[in-house]
């Protein structure tokens, strides 16, 4: 995996595109993509020990409040990609970066943002900064 200098937190995942994710036009429709990037996501959060249920279990929910996805080229029925996963930002919000390349050509596919916010599950109130909890699993002051 080519590092990211920017994100000290960062893991891939490869994946076939199944037949039931293409379009009537034979490619992978774009709604699909979500998807693999919450595949991706929560493999990064694993790396930590903080994937969802681990945030369940610590008060918080983290709800995706931004999405965004620029489509390069199409994916197509069984072909392998990587996903590149880099979180970039923890302090107040989790971001993350996305990279999606073909795993045999390494040509770049598609690139995408998610962000997410801590959500008190026992308030309903959204926290302005990340909760300790987080800093912990992370490792950072």
């Amino acid at each position: 995996m080519k590092r990211n200098p920017k994100s000290a937190w960062q893991n891939e995942v490869e994946l076939e595109i199944p037949f039931h994710d293409l379009d009537p036009l034979n490619i992978c429709w774009h709604g699909h993509y979500v998807r693999y990037f919450e595949i991706a996501r929560s493999a990064l959060l694993r790396t930590f020990d903080y994937d969802y249920l681990e945030m369940r279990d610590s008060g918080y929910a983290w709800p995706v409040v931004d999405l965004q996805i620029r489509y390069i080229r199409p994916l197509h029925f069984r072909q392998r990609i990587v996903i590149q996963t880099y979180l970039m930002e923890w302090e107040n919000r989790l971001i993350f970066e996305y990279i999606v390349r073909d795993a045999e050509s390494k040509e770049r596919l598609t690139r995408g943002r998610t962000t997410q916010v801590a959500v008190d599950i026992e308030t309903g109130e959204m926290c302005l900064i990340s909760p300790p909890v987080l800093k912990e699993k992370l490792g950072v002051k």
